[in-house]
């Protein structure tokens, strides 16, 4: 924009919508991309809550994380729920750009309070399925 070149870095198809009374996230690979690509997949869906789970306001949210089988390292993610979806594409978005893998997404430090998460994120309490 400015006249300085730049490489770009690329996407991994990160989106966010509304369909009715729900958020739909995903970004990266799903289960069935991943697999054309030669990639050994595993999976895991889980359903937890958008914030504290005794919370009054609390919803469930569905995370479904794919990762290479071998390496562990994360491939994509779709979240589903009334609320704390696009937060959480958005962690997993990052954690796509920076490579990291499921034990990685297990000790990031991400946001508590009772009326926005729960001690252990919905992400990191997937990952720790695997």
């Amino acid at each position: 924009m400015i006249g300085q070149k730049r490489p770009f870095a690329g996407i991994a198809g990160t989106s966010i919508m509304k369909f009715m009374d729900l958020d739909l996230g995903r970004t990266g690979l799903s289960e069935g991309e991943a697999t054309e690509l030669g990639y050994d997949v595993e999976t895991v869906v889980t359903e937890t809550t958008d914030k504290a789970g005794y919370y009054p306001t609390a919803q469930p949210l569905w995370v479904k994380l794919v990762a290479d089988k071998g390496s562990k390292k994360l491939l994509g993610g779709q979240i589903i729920g009334k609320g704390g979806a696009a937060k959480r594409t958005d962690v997993l978005a990052t954690a796509l750009y920076s490579e990291l893998t499921l034990n990685d997404l297990e000790d990031l430090d991400l946001s508590y309070a009772p009326p926005y998460n729960g001690v252990w994120d919905p992400i990191q309490q997937a990952a720790r399925r695997f």
